[in-house]
Parts: C-alpha cells; sequence; structure tokens
C-alpha cells in the first residue's frame, strides 16, 4: 500500500497538469478566436464602408432631391396645369425612391423607416398643396402652393432624416 502512495500523487499531479494544460488551451483558444473575429469584423468593415458610404450618400440625395421645394425648382412649369405637374411631382418622387431602394441593404432599418416616412410626406405635402385648388389652376399656383406649406411645416422631414442619416454615419466611425 505504501508503494501505492507516490504513484496516486504522481498520478494526481499529472491529473492536475492535465486540467492546468487544457483551461491554458481553452483559454489560448478563446484568445486566439476573439482575435480572428475581431480581424474578420475589420475586414468586412473595410470591405463593405465604400459601400456603406455610398448607399449614405445616395439616400442623402434622394430626400435632397424628392424634397417638395426641390421639386419645385427642378420641375417647375407654369404653363403645365396644376394637376398635371403634380402627377410630374408625384412621378418623379416614386421615380427617386424606386431608383434608390437598394440601399436599405447598407443602412440601418430605422434609418430606412426614416427615409420612407420622409418619401411619404412629400407626397402628402404635394397632394394637399394641389387638393384645394382649381381645375383651372396653373403650375405656378400649384408651385405657389407647395411652397407655402413648406414655409408652414418649418422643418421638413426630408431635413430631418437627413440629418439622422448623417449623425448615424459618422457615429460609425
Amino acid at each position: 500500500m505504501e508503494a501505492f502512495i507516490p504513484f496516486l500523487i504522481a498520478l494526481l499531479a499529472a491529473a492536475g497538469m492535465v486540467v492546468v494544460v487544457y483551461l491554458f488551451l481553452q483559454k489560448s483558444g478563446e484568445r486566439e478566436m476573439r482575435l480572428l473575429n475581431l480581424e474578420l469584423k475589420k475586414e468586412r468593415q473595410e470591405h463593405f464602408l465604400p459601400s456603406k458610404i455610398e448607399a449614405y450618400q445616395r439616400a442623402v440625395l434622394l430626400l435632397e432631391r424628392i424634397s417638395p421645394s426641390n421639386l419645385v425648382m427642378r420641375l417647375h412649369n407654369p404653363g403645365l396645369p396644376a394637376k398635371a405637374l403634380q402627377s410630374k411631382f408625384l412621378e418623379s418622387i416614386r421615380e427617386e425612391f424606386d431608383h434608390n431602394v437598394a440601399q436599405q441593404i447598407f443602412i440601418t432599418t430605422k434609418a430606412w423607416e426614416m427615409v420612407k416616412d420622409s418619401k411619404e410626406e412629400c407626397i402628402k405635402i404635394i397632394n394637399i398643396a394641389g387638393q384645394n385648388l382649381p381645375e383651372t389652376a396653373t403650375g405656378m399656383d400649384l408651385s405657389a402652393k407647395v411652397l407655402e406649406l413648406v414655409a408652414e411645416i418649418g422643418e421638413l422631414p426630408t431635413d430631418i432624416t437627413i440629418k439622422y442619416l448623417k449623425d448615424e454615419l459618422q457615429a460609425s466611425f
């Protein structure tokens, strides 16, 4: 039995060493995985960063182009009947939005929801401006009414969303 005690001590020491080595390797492996994940995340960011920046730029450009006052400046045609110009404004908003719908892949869900809401608010402004005009109203009348509504609103949803997009992009750096 006494010969068995040194063997038991050696066995316990060996088992302790195995546990220590196992824990060391486990911690080392976890640390290595964290470093690899960090490196992978960095590479992904470097790869997708240009696309992300471009998506934010295009979303801001979309919002600038569909802003009611910019629509008036860009598409104003005093010779058109008001209803025809109203249709032209609405068509431009929808085309701009449809052309940029893929940008939602690279911007946050909240930011994209704000872009969509801004588009809908622009459509509402154009429709409100056109709904109370007489049938004989001209494009000049519609444009004046749109600009009047914009002045009443103050800060447009497009302006609020543009500010949010800028802040969100800057926060990601």
